[in-house]
């Protein structure tokens, strides 16, 4: 069994060392997603994932947002990551009223390889306006060293 690592569903861009990153997340250059994000103005955080020998690791750059901010599902083997935030600012003066409201929300989803992790042990801390992600490995999933054989 080959195992794939974590593959993308969301339609980001990874422009850069594009033959290594395809391997785990495919070409969706195209993705209509992407093209609605840019059109709109809004910005989707980045996102560094990382396949260590026993687990995977994500990390989202999302300053300025709180540990209760972001909501983290896993659903089969589909994890996803989404925040949504609103603000809203009232100052009466005299004979005006000015209000402003903002909104922000992102949703990022990765198919995890089926029966390749541990769901049960996934865990997720947020320092310094980064979340980090830490999705074990099964043993099986693991790479084992190499081993030598012996010529008879």
């Amino acid at each position: 069994m080959m195992n794939k690592g974590l593959v993308k569903s969301n339609g980001s861009l990874f422009p850069a060392i594009p033959s290594l990153l395809d391997d785990f997340f495919g070409r969706n250059w195209l993705d209509s997603t992407v093209a609605n994000w840019r059109t709109s103005g809004a910005t989707m955080p980045a996102v560094n994932v990382q396949e260590t020998n026993d687990d995977y690791q994500i990390e989202v750059a999302a300053p300025g947002m709180k540990r209760d901010d972001f909501k983290i599902e896993l659903d089969n083997n589909v994890i996803t990551i989404s925040s949504q935030r609103e603000d809203s600012h009232e100052e009466k003066d005299g004979n005006y009223t000015r209000r402003e409201f903002s909104y922000q929300s992102f949703q990022r989803s990765f198919t995890l390889p089926q029966n390749g992790v541990k769901g049960e042990e996934i865990k997720a801390r947020y320092v310094d306006g980064i979340l980090r992600i830490t999705v074990p490995k099964t043993e099986d999933a693991r790479k084992k060293p190499a081993k030598q054989i012996a010529v008879a």
